[in-house]
């Protein structure tokens, strides 16, 4: 895993909720941070900062709900454009 893409995901959600204590496993549906307008800026945060597409298929909560799942997300999506 990344350590910069994870801090970068991490630094995006901090700066939003700078009061929260969140480490990058911490689920951060179940601490009710997340609502659906927070997701879709997570998505778009994603796409622009790493310049991949979430394709529909990836888009369940499971790829967003830690830091280190959204690293894991990041990470496929750049192996699998660099296959392509």
């Amino acid at each position: 895993m990344s350590d910069e893409t994870s801090g970068r995901i991490m630094d995006f959600i901090t700066n939003r909720f700078p009061q929260a204590d969140i480490g990058d496993t911490e689920d951060i549906f179940a601490l009710g941070y997340i609502n659906s307008l927070f997701a879709m800026e997570l998505v778009m945060f994603i796409e622009k900062t790493f310049t991949v597409t979430v394709p529909n298929a990836e888009l369940h909560i499971d790829n967003f709900r830690t830091a280190k799942s959204m690293t894991a997300l990041v990470e496929r999506l750049q192996s699998a454009t660099a296959a392509s």
